[in-house]
């Protein structure tokens, strides 16, 4: 049997990023990179609007789907916007916000429902 070797360098890996060193995640330099690019381009929230036509358990399939919430936040931003008008999805960068508001209008264009989002810079 071969005994590992006691003075090699030791890697510690975070086992949710797949083999990333904990070295890269708490990098610094890549923090204070992340910062300056939100001081240039501030988060986007995404926000739901309630219509009259688009069947509840759609709305909360399209949240769990393309903006990746849990089955209890889905139907809490479903029933929010259904009762208030409009209810906070999440909030994600411009590009990312952008494609999950088209991709779910695009799946809802597809069932016929005007199921409508809105993407803006966070205030």
């Amino acid at each position: 049997m071969i005994e590992p070797d006691d003075t090699a360098p030791k890697t510690h890996y975070n086992s949710t990023m797949n083999s990333t060193p904990d070295m890269l995640i708490a990098d610094p330099e890549i923090e204070e990179i992340v910062e300056q690019a939100e001081e240039i381009e501030p988060p986007w929230q995404v926000i739901i609007h309630n219509d009259d036509v688009t069947p509840m358990d759609f709305v909360v399939l399209a949240l769990l789907r393309f903006f990746d919430l849990d089955s209890d936040r889905a139907m809490k931003v479903m029933l929010t916007a259904h009762y208030m008008g409009e209810a906070l999805v999440g909030v994600y960068p411009r590009d990312d916000a952008q494609r999950r508001v088209g991709r779910a209008h695009f799946a809802a264009a597809l069932e016929g429902y005007p199921l409508t989002f809105s993407a803006e810079p966070v205030s």
